[in-house]
């Protein structure tokens, strides 16, 4: 039970007043720009564009700067803005085989067509801290490859589909597909409903989720098939046109993970898919949501589900971080009503147990006396 709260306008005021002031930080430093934060925390601008289910770079950065830095506040502040914006229509999936690689890398294959492709990642690095970074010094430019990337490289998947050794690709039909931004999510959820509360769903969570199945909770054992990020074009078909036109392009990760599947009575042994798509570089979040897709689909496949990453009310109920945050925080709002009663009932039952203990001593006593 919440308790409506009089007064405290002006302590209010102040509070705001505050954090703006903390916000800015020391006025002797320059302030930082849209600019800065998308070109140098462009990680974060990607993963609050994800997780906010907008892709605007500007306005990711302009909710991490307004957020001071506070990546889930940012992606609640732009999911917010969000709400507020009129849907004039709808894109053509888009085709992740066109993608304008910049990084493409397999755990399953060596030699792929078109060539591992590493692109910028940490995964090269040493992992220490760079003392070089807070001398402001020029970056290194990197050289241009001498050999141009392909404009259209096969996925690994379809090197193992060739031989008929993992599952077909689920055909797409011409359903109006799930909407998890209009719609409640029922239970249970479709494939793509699933993915689409996954590609909005918390990256640490997601991660722990995963990294659960790895260690015994889920008995998966995946491997990453094929990890590629870049761009892509985002095409709409216009009523009064009749075919797509391209209207920008964005920066996606996508992931294919493989999992092997020893078959049932009616299906042979495979392998299976798991997917991940994100905003972004965010290579994290999209194997992440791969490893969930591949064991939410337990049931489907006749497997025991026994696992919370097996379990999708468990895992699509609590994916997202703007409700946690919301419920979990809505403890500092007044529960004075709720604490006095809790209060009462407290001190009614130490008042009980005392009078209990005081009947049990004078018993006691009583025994006692008889017995002498």
């Amino acid at each position: 039970m919440y308790v409506a709260v009089k007064g405290g306008d002006a302590a209010i005021e102040n509070s705001q007043t505050l954090l703006a002031e903390e916000r800015r930080g020391d006025t002797r430093v320059p302030e930082l720009t849209l600019d800065q934060i998308k070109n140098q925390l462009s990680l974060s601008v990607d993963r609050v564009m994800a997780e906010g289910s907008l892709y605007d770079r500007d306005l990711a950065a302009l909710a991490i700067k307004q957020a001071r830095g506070d990546i889930v506040e940012a992606i609640f502040l732009l999911r917010a803005y969000r709400t507020t914006l009129p849907r004039f229509g709808n894109t053509v999936p888009i085709d992740t085989a066109k993608m304008q690689i910049r990084r493409r890398i397999s755990a399953t294959f060596k030699d792929l067509p078109g060539g591992q492709i590493l692109g910028p990642s940490f995964d090269y690095t040493h992992r220490l801290l760079d003392f070089s970074l807070a001398e402001n010094s020029d970056s290194p430019v990197a050289e241009e490859a001498s050999e141009d990337v392909l404009a259209e490289m096969p996925r690994v998947t379809e090197l193992l589909n060739d031989e008929g050794l993992i599952e077909k690709e689920i055909e797409v039909n011409d359903q109006e597909p799930f909407d998890v931004t209009r719609n409640s999510l029922k239970f249970p959820a479709s494939r793509e409903a699933r993915l689409q509360n996954l590609a909005r769903g918390d990256e640490g969570f997601l991660l722990a989720l995963a990294y659960s199945t790895q260690r015994g909770w889920g008995k998966t054992h995946p491997f990453a098939g094929e990890i590629r990020m870049g761009e892509v074009g985002v095409e709409i078909i216009p009523e009064e046109l009749g075919f797509p036109i391209e209207v920008g392009e964005i920066t996606v990760t996508e992931c294919q993970m493989v999992n092997q599947f020893k078959g049932s009575a009616t299906i042979p042994a495979q392998f299976t898919r798991g997917y991940g798509l994100t905003f972004g570089h965010n290579e994290r979040k999209a194997m992440s949501m791969g490893i969930l897709d591949r064991s939410l689909r337990s049931k489907e496949l006749g497997e025991a589900v026994n696992a919370p990453a097996q379990d999708e009310e468990f895992v699509l109920s609590h994916s997202c971080n703007v409700e946690a945050s919301g419920f979990v925080q809505h403890l500092k709002l007044p529960h004075y009503v709720d604490f006095q009663s809790e209060l009462v009932t407290v001190r009614a039952l130490r008042n009980a147990s005392k009078i209990s203990e005081k009947k049990e001593d004078s018993t006691d006593s009583k025994n006692l006396e008889a017995a002498e």
